[in-house]
């Protein structure tokens, strides 16, 4: 197998060069991030390092900072290979360099530093938007690819099957918000589909296909809000009753993977009908359809046949510091950890449901161009990004400006999330240069994507963060 026959062209020499360097090691300190991305980048990566017979110890970063680049580079490894973050601390990493501690090799897809460093894999170097078109997930992918290339693996080894959790990455990583994955994303996914590890198909977009019952489905279907469906319960089950569809088996709701190709479509039509008929506009009915992305090898009816159900059972397991468990779903534990990490998911939703509720409870304050919420200590600073976005669209919680929220990071920092939507980042919203600006502004630092970021800033300084948020949305909001 050769470089070329890799997918995403434009990032192929680039992705040789990292494996060349990676194979010249003598053992490789695999860093990564905590959320679905980063878990899914590392497993892809710790396979492909295995397979390539390379030693490695695999470590989880919260923050890659200062004092965790201090860590890293104590621990004494010659190679330290990143995944999923490294591109926007590339300056103090370069220092680490330049002073001898480490050689990086970076698989990453968040905006980078001004500094530069031999071994950088990143979408964005070469034009592709690493927010919508390749995850880090798809980087460490593209790595593995190129590592089994230079490796000369066996071809049975190439790779390929290791798309699977890269789309699980992506996916995690809201780059499918859209409907479906696109840009260098597809060419994984196509990868994935002609190795039969995956399988892309139009349904119901919405979340819980393989797990939930169909009144829940529909309940906490909230992407598409339908009036006497969405949060009601009774709505759901009148909905379901009304139709020419057996939704029951043996006393049990099913699930929608239980139903045949004509049921589901029965199903759907009869909601889309649902919507025309109370209002719905049209361009949200559309976005009941979209893609799915099934993981063949994997058990229907289980969080992990699907990649969004995946996704989040991943998110369930490093945000409750336990990356250990989420990568050893990844690399293929179907016993312990997995029991352990629907044990964790189970706490997850409890935690995002409370964590919706207050939000719900205690409202946002608007300013003329975001709006903002400080959980202080009463959601966990590690899902409050993600109850942001949850919450966008909810009673009294807008999608036509993006959402600030604060939580408490210890006693002297607070944590900063940020979401947009795509229409947002379509009239030019760009929440990496909100994060990082209005941050640096007030003594802290940020960055991450243009629909979804984050910073770290002193506590007491949120007030005077807003303000600086404020005016750079209006900038480019015009």
């Amino acid at each position: 197998m050769a470089v070329a026959d890799a997918p995403v062209p434009k990032l192929q020499a680039r992705a040789a060069d990292c494996a060349e360097r990676l194979l010249e090691a003598d053992s490789v300190l695999l860093a990564s991030h905590i959320d679905a991305d980063g878990l899914t980048s590392a497993a892809v990566a710790a396979t492909a390092l295995e397979r390539a017979g390379l030693p490695f110890e695999v470590v989880f970063e919260k923050q890659l900072d200062a004092d965790a680049l201090a860590a890293l580079a104590g621990r004494e490894y010659e190679t330290v290979l990143f995944t999923d973050f490294g591109s926007g601390q590339l300056d103090i990493i370069a220092d680490h360099e330049a002073a001898g501690d480490f050689t990086p090799v970076i698989a990453d897809h968040h905006q980078p530093a001004e500094a530069t460093t031999d071994y950088h894999l990143n979408p964005l170097l070469e034009g592709i938007d690493g927010a919508s078109e390749l995850s880090g997930a798809g980087a460490a992918y593209l790595l593995a690819r190129a590592l089994a290339s230079a490796s000369n693996a066996d071809e049975r080894l190439d790779n390929r099957d290791l798309a699977a959790l890269a789309v699980v990455g992506a996916v995690g990583d809201m780059q499918a918000s859209g409907g479906q994955l696109q840009g260098a994303n597809e060419d994984i996914v196509a990868e994935g589909v002609d190795a039969g590890v995956l399988t892309e198909t139009k349904d119901l977009a919405v979340y819980g296909k393989q797990t939930r019952p169909l009144p829940k489905l529909l309940e906490y279907a909230s992407d598409v809000r339908l009036p006497g469906i969405t949060n009601d319960e009774r709505g759901a089950i009148s909905f379901l009753d009304d139709l020419d569809v057996d939704c029951r088996a043996d006393g049990d709701w099913k699930r929608w993977v239980d139903l045949t190709d004509s049921e589901k479509q029965t199903v759907a039509s009869g909601l889309v009908q649902y919507a025309v008929n109370r209002g719905v506009p049209a361009y949200k009915i559309e976005r009941l359809v979209g893609t799915s992305y099934v993981l063949n090898e994997e058990e229907p009816g289980t969080e992990l046949r699907d990649a969004s159900e995946f996704s989040t059972l991943l998110n369930a397991t490093a945000r409750y510091e336990r990356a250990d468990v989420g990568l050893a779903v990844c690399l293929g534990d179907r016993k312990e950890a997995l029991d352990r990490a629907r044990e964790l998911l189970s706490n997850h939703r409890r935690n995002l449901s409370e964590g919706i509720e207050w939000v719900e409870e205690h409202g946002v304050t608007k300013t003329d161009h975001l709006q903002w919420f400080n959980a202080g200590d009463e959601i966990r600073e590690t899902i409050v990004g993600i109850i942001a976005g949850m919450s966008m669209g909810a009673d009294g919680v807008s999608r036509d400006r993006p959402i600030i929220a604060f939580a408490e990071k210890g006693d002297e920092e607070t944590k900063v999330s940020a979401r947009g939507t795509g229409p947002l980042v379509g009239r030019g919203l760009d929440l990496s240069v909100v994060m990082g600006e209005a941050a640096r502004a007030v003594g802290g630092d940020g960055g991450g994507h243009d629909v979804a970021a984050g910073a770290t800033i002193p506590a007491g300084n949120e007030a005077e963060f807003v303000d600086h948020a404020d005016e750079i949305v209006a900038d480019q909001l015009g």
